[in-house]
């Protein structure tokens, strides 16, 4: 199992494919809103895949959210793959690049279901109350990446 931060359109492909199924597919995102403006390219935030005997099975992106802090967004792992250690390597990954990028915390918008996985890794759950994102029930979460 490898990670990458994204560089190709192919590459790219290969996140929003992954994207699609777990989020489109599996839990009903409309296909409309899954992509944004910080899909249009490689360059446009940065995005990472987790790959197995080459096999794209999990993808992740981060961008600036403020001075200092960093914004992890739509993180996927392919249903079979899950409870195996697959997103928290991604998320590991996509943290120290962030904190060689010199960010010093990373906030989250978890949906409830994934709420103690991100726990487990760190993570406190910062909003007051769930919110719906994409009609699925949500909670804002912070993590400090000094080391």
């Amino acid at each position: 199992m490898e990670w990458m931060r994204v560089e190709t359109a192919e590459q790219l492909r290969e996140a929003f494919a992954v994207r699609m199924e777990v989020f489109v597919k599996e839990q009903g995102v409309p296909a409309d809103i899954e992509l944004d403006e910080y899909d249009d390219s490689p360059a446009a935030c940065r995005h990472y895949i987790v790959r197995s005997e080459e096999e794209t099975i999990a993808a992740g992106r981060y961008r600036a959210y403020e001075p200092g802090v960093v914004k992890m967004q739509r993180i996927a792992v392919v249903k079979r793959c899950r409870g195996t250690g697959v997103g928290s390597f991604l998320l590991k990954a996509m943290e120290d690049e962030a904190r060689g990028e010199g960010y010093r915390a990373s906030i989250l918008d978890a949906q409830c279901s994934a709420e103690p996985f991100y726990v487990r890794l760190g993570y406190v759950t910062v909003s007051e109350e769930p919110f719906l994102d994409a009609g699925i029930p949500h909670v804002r979460m912070r993590k400090g990446l000094a080391e």
